[in-house]
């Protein structure tokens, strides 16, 4: 079913306000409504209108009945690390209890886009090489990424009328796009965990928005994995960067980035230090063959283009 009115939620982050103006300039799209507490810093596209409410709010299901939205995007779930760690947890749960809630008792609701993260499978000793959509969640963000998507779940079981995809995208890193990992490559001086060379597996955030965009405007149930092709050496990263690393103890690399003046807070989560000690690779066979879909940009590219645009 190709979409006529589309929810994105997020919109105050660069990833979800791109798609919403993509989907703005296609003029099959009558509307397409932009929600988050607060608009983008730098101000929506044309086409794009934002919606000021907070998607904890029980009200959202009249914008929702109002507008006539057939199609939402559910972009807002954020990581949550840092000193608002528990708000912004609060915020994703409770939020997309409340989205999801209005979505069910909307029949005019057809589909529904979740953006997910790969983080759901954690890292981890024992973890698999590479994991496929059929593994299961593990602890840490990737529980909390779990707990969202078993919500999604409980409401396809109470709708199946409704085409649901779910994207888990691998570590984003490129313009726009501030991350933990982000900050952690551009600190001048690199902690890494002792006798470890984790791999890691990398996103562009231009195959993310073309990742969306093709759920949105196409009919493609299921969970898919996104990420480049191939994989890169932290070790390998670290001198792209032109970057110093400094092997350490796992448990003091969060202490040792605050000694770095100068330098932009680098919020050290669970899964962070787990996904720099182990690595993560995902398997993205079925985003080739059964989404239709194959990145632009391979790891390697992504992160050379980023420190492109760094330096």
């Amino acid at each position: 079913m190709a979409p006529n009115v589309v929810l994105v939620t997020g919109v105050a982050d660069q990833l979800a306000g791109r798609l919403a103006g993509r989907l703005a300039a296609n003029p099959g799209i009558e509307r397409v409504l932009g929600m988050d507490t607060r608009p983008p810093t730098g101000g929506l596209p044309p086409r794009v209108e934002f919606v000021a409410a907070d998607i904890r709010d029980r009200r959202i299901a009249k914008v929702i009945d109002s507008a006539k939205v057939d199609t939402v995007v559910h972009a807002a779930p954020r990581a949550s690390v840092g000193p608002q760690r528990a708000g912004i947890k609060e915020r994703n749960v409770i939020g997309t209890m409340q989205l999801l809630a209005a979505c069910q008792r909307l029949p005019r609701v057809r589909k529904l886009v979740v953006k997910s993260t790969a983080e759901v499978y954690g890292a981890g000793a024992s973890a698999p090489a590479v994991f496929t959509e059929n593994d299961p969640p593990a602890g840490g963000r990737g529980q909390e990424a779990a707990e969202l998507e078993g919500l999604v779940s409980g409401f396809a079981r109470r709708r199946p009328d409704v085409t649901l995809t779910i994207v888990r995208l691998a570590e984003l890193i490129g313009s726009g796009v501030d991350t933990a990992l982000d900050r952690y490559f551009r600190l001048p001086v690199v902690p890494t965990v002792l006798g470890f060379d984790a791999r890691v597996q990398l996103l562009h955030p231009d195959d993310a928005v073309d990742v969306l965009e093709r759920a949105t405007m196409h009919d493609l149930p299921g969970t898919f994995n996104v990420g480049g092709d191939g994989v890169i050496l932290l070790s390998q990263a670290i001198r792209r960067a032109g970057r110093v690393p400094l092997p350490m103890p796992r448990a003091a690399i969060p202490a040792a980035t605050r000694l770095v003046r100068g330098a932009a807070p680098v919020h050290f989560s669970p899964d962070l230090r787990r996904l720099l000690n182990y690595g993560r690779v995902i398997d993205t066979s079925r985003l080739k063959t059964t989404f239709g879909y194959t990145p632009k940009w391979s790891t390697a590219d992504a992160f050379n283009d980023y420190v492109r645009r760094s330096r």
